[in-house]
């Protein structure tokens, strides 16, 4: 039986979407990886994931406002149904993205989701305007942990570990 591994991003200046693609980037037999953006994701789509990641920049050192939206309409009618899942955390943040982790965390926590991993913080450093701003290019190293991430998890799943 496949196993689907779903990984919900949002991304205004490119970083998160650089990041989830490369978690998503991987192949591992008899895993169908889903990358779907937090607007088009719905209830549906976490329902039928047997794993989740989910992807997010932090913006004013909280979540950003499409996945908190892609939590409000999914929490619901998820809650009671997708118990004792695995799920892990990737944020790109300019300077800490540690409450953007905590927010998700407290939303899974409710789901009872189980977190695989330490959530991955990626720090671009953009500290201006005009950077945070700017379009992201996350570097190879932090992409290859991205990578990992991804394919540690399907693996986990082919195998029947998660």
């Amino acid at each position: 039986m496949n196993k689907t591994l779903l990984i919900v991003f949002f991304s205004r200046t490119n970083g998160t979407r650089q990041m989830a693609e490369a978690a998503a980037g991987v192949e591992e037999p008899g895993v169908a990886i889903r990358l779907l953006t937090a607007e088009q994701a719905t209830a549906d789509d976490l329902l039928r994931a047997d794993g989740v990641i989910f992807a997010t920049p932090e913006n004013l050192a909280a979540l950003a406002g499409p996945m908190k939206d892609f939590f409000d309409r999914a929490y619901y009618p998820a809650l009671g149904r997708i118990e004792g899942r695995p799920y892990a955390i990737m944020v790109c943040a300019g300077s800490d993205g540690e409450n953007a982790a905590r927010q998700i965390q407290r939303i899974a926590t409710g789901w009872r989701l189980r977190l695989i991993a330490p959530p991955l913080i990626i720090c671009t450093r953009a500290q201006t305007p005009e950077a945070i701003l700017a379009p992201k290019c996350i570097n190879p190293e932090d992409l290859a942990r991205c990578t990992e991430l991804g394919a540690g998890f399907a693996a986990g799943l082919a195998a029947g570990i998660f």
